[in-house]
């Protein structure tokens, strides 16, 4: 079981940029990694996801191009960029190891961490 902590949500403006950060201090050995987000009075979905191998990137598409998920072994963190933030992308972030389920990628273990809140004011 991977423990992981989320961080570096906050407050922005329409445009604006943050960077999250999911950090675990037993690594994240060769599990696929996901970024998941909830919004009020919505389902928790996935948006991002890195591979292991082969080494690919997928995004749900009301995402791609706009936010990056990247992985750094040496620090034990995967990291997720978001630009050009709007008042939608408002929920609580999580990152999880993930597995493919049908057309969607789930939560490995159904653990989550606290999550991190990510506003964008219009």
């Amino acid at each position: 079981q991977v423990w992981l902590v989320e961080s570096g949500g906050g407050m922005v403006v329409t445009g604006g940029s943050l960077r999250l950060s999911c950090k675990s201090e037993s690594g994240f050995s060769t599990n696929d990694m996901g970024w998941f987000r909830q919004a009020p009075g919505k389902e928790r979905e996935w948006i991002a996801v890195s591979r292991w191998r082969p080494p690919l990137t997928y995004y749900r598409r009301s995402v791609e191009g706009r936010f990056t998920i990247s992985r750094d072994t040496t620090d034990n963190a995967v990291y997720l960029r978001m630009d050009s933030l709007k008042p939608e992308d408002t929920a609580v972030y999580y990152c999880a190891a993930v597995r493919k389920y049908g057309q969607q990628w789930i939560n490995k273990s159904n653990n989550w961490g606290q999550g991190t809140q990510v506003t964008v004011s219009a």
